[in-house]
């Protein structure tokens, strides 16, 4: 009998999907790529130091300490948190990709998926309340473009840091708990330091933000005022 030759499958065939895969990865990659230092991870840095220190930080009575390896076996879930829902807000962000690999409306497409997916996400880890507040803050920011005003911009930044923060927080400890008092204030001090330095950011690049119609303090009230504002709240802060 004569045998019968099969096709056999290229390789190319083989690794297509393979190579689907790294695309939308290096994709998401490029979205967060530089936010992902400055946001998500110090963010997941005071989630899991934080839950280092969960007998004071979490809980209404005196939480047990957790081992630290059982904390480090949740920071894969603590760094999805903070990278699903800063992906949420960089594709909100995205005026018009230049990298030429996606389109606006392959965006707004993209957000349709992510958006629900980060949700279900965050019911799933836990600080599900707080994903809902960073959805409201991203819409504030983009949508009704409150990063281009001047005061609002930093307190919308400010407030999602303690929405992250918090959050990052309560995955590491695991879902089902919540904020002691001190760790609420904590996250609120957190946040008042972003709130009354992050401007420092902004000096470098205030042409940019004049030509874009984006009303920083620098660019509001001078650079001596920013300057100034900013070496009074750093020595505030150091010394509190």
């Amino acid at each position: 009998m004569k045998s019968t030759d099969l096709p056999s499958p290229s390789l190319k065939g083989l690794f297509k999907p393979f190579s689907h895969i790294f695309f939308i990865l290096h994709l998401i990659w490029d979205f967060v790529e530089s936010d992902f230092v400055t946001f998500a991870v110090p963010n997941t840095a005071f989630g899991v130091i934080g839950a280092m220190a969960s007998s004071v930080l979490v809980g209404e009575a005196p939480f047990p300490a957790q081992p630290t390896l059982q904390i480090l076996q949740r920071l894969p879930n603590v760094v999805a948190f903070n990278v699903a829902n800063l992906l949420v807000f960089d594709l909100a962000n995205q005026r018009s990709p230049d990298s030429g690999k996606i389109t606006m409306d392959q965006t707004r497409r993209c957000m349709l998926i992510v958006i629900p997916a980060t949700l279900a996400l965050n019911y799933a880890l836990g600080p599900w309340r707080q994903g809902l507040f960073i959805m409201v803050l991203t819409w504030l920011y983009n949508d009704l473009r409150g990063g281009d005003e001047v005061f609002l911009r930093e307190l919308i930044i400010a407030v999602a840091y303690g929405m992250f923060n918090s959050g990052s927080l309560i995955v590491a400890v695991g879902p089902g708990n919540s904020l002691s008092p001190l760790g609420l204030v904590w996250t609120v001090v957190v946040s008042g330091i972003i709130l009354t330095t992050m401007q420092i950011q902004d000096l470098k690049d205030q042409d940019g933000d004049r030509t874009r119609g984006r009303k920083t303090i620098a660019v509001y009230l001078g650079e001596w005022v920013s300057r100034t504002s900013i070496a009074f709240f750093i020595c505030f802060w150091s010394c509190s």
